[in-house]
């Protein structure tokens, strides 16, 4: 089963190898998370019904070693975890990536307490839950294939799937490494070969380099404000990747007053690499956009995503990850990018 279209030549006719994804690419972030809850099935089927190219998930996995989709592994976030009485006593406070969590987590539960598990609306105070179309559980990562391979079939089209691998090192301390599942789960569903769809996403580079000695499916260093973006810091990503996912503001600076600062040399040193550029996360709302890109005071009305979303295709992204894939579609047509 193949997620993705036939892929398309770069943007810049100087570099003669394939781009990963049809640019621009329209990536919905942890599924369709501007109007469904983020990682459940029905975000992803609404992510595909709206036209997205792709969708994005986040892997973590359980005390019994099964991946399942969410941003990380403490629950009570994104889930009714605190309510369940019988989960109570494995409540605790880790020290994850240098800074102490207090919640459940992941990998203190099985599968099976995991199940009985409700998603929530990640963002409450912005965005009003709205209910689900199935039921808004904690799928596996095994789960979201399916679908996605489904939902694939249904719109006669294919879709794929840009997979971020949460935390490997810290995981694979407590014995649960993530490659060994990750690479099974594809194997099963047929989509361990090159040009399947699926691209394979991390902040660790120690795993996208040992990833890169067992899989031909490309790999993309994702990458956020404060790291090193400079010429030989790129020169080492593309030793091991396709590609690079970076937070739109390495792309894009802000003032300190909150408006666009002019366009960084990052596209241009990463083109002449062959990396990809993907850039996340963009948000439709208030709150998340530069002060030009507003309307009006309230942080949870819908701003001015057309302009919001040229201002990245112009600086020459190859892909937006986005909370709205069906407002940046929208853009990318009225900017000609697509007809």
């Amino acid at each position: 089963m193949s997620l993705l279209p036939s892929l398309r030549p770069p943007l810049r006719p100087a570099a003669p190898a394939p781009r990963l994804v049809v640019t621009p690419a329209v990536v919905a972030h942890r599924g369709a998370s501007g109007y469904r809850r983020e990682h459940t099935l029905d975000a992803y089927r609404t992510a595909v019904a709206m036209g997205a190219d792709a969708v994005e998930l986040d892997l973590v996995p359980t005390a019994d070693g099964v991946l399942v989709v969410r941003h990380e592994s403490e629950l009570s976030r994104s889930t009714d975890v605190a309510e369940h009485t019988a989960l109570a006593p494995l409540c605790t406070t880790k020290v994850i990536g240098g800074r102490p969590v207090t919640g459940w987590f992941t990998e203190d539960l099985t599968l099976d307490q995991v199940r009985t598990l409700t998603a929530r609306e990640r963002l409450p105070g912005l965005r009003a839950p709205s209910p689900d179309r199935s039921a808004a559980g904690v799928p596996t990562f095994a789960e979201v294939l399916a679908v996605l391979g489904e939902e694939s079939a249904r719109h006669r089209r294919a879709v794929g799937v840009l997979v971020e691998l949460k935390d490997p090192a810290y995981f694979a301390g407590l014995g649960l490494p993530l490659e060994d599942p990750l690479l099974a789960d594809l194997a099963r569903h047929g989509l361990d070969r090159p040009r399947s769809g699926v691209t394979l996403m991390s902040f660790d580079p120690g795993v996208l380099r040992r990833l890169a000695a067992r899989t031909t499916l490309p790999l993309v260093r994702l990458l956020d404000v404060g790291d090193d973006v400079g010429p030989e810091a790129l020169d080492a990503v593309a030793a091991y990747a396709e590609g690079v996912g970076v937070h739109q503001r390495l792309v894009l600076p802000r003032t300190a007053g909150g408006r666009l600062g002019p366009p960084t040399r990052l596209i241009r040193e990463a083109h002449r690499r062959r990396l990809t550029v993907h850039a996340w996360t963009l948000r439709a709302e208030n709150a998340f956009l530069p002060l030009e890109h507003r309307r009006g005071d309230d942080p949870a009305v819908l701003g001015d995503h057309r302009a919001a979303v040229g201002t990245l295709l112009d600086a020459g992204v190859d892909g937006i990850i986005t909370d709205h894939p069906d407002l940046v579609l929208d853009a990318v047509r009225a900017h000609g990018r697509r007809t």
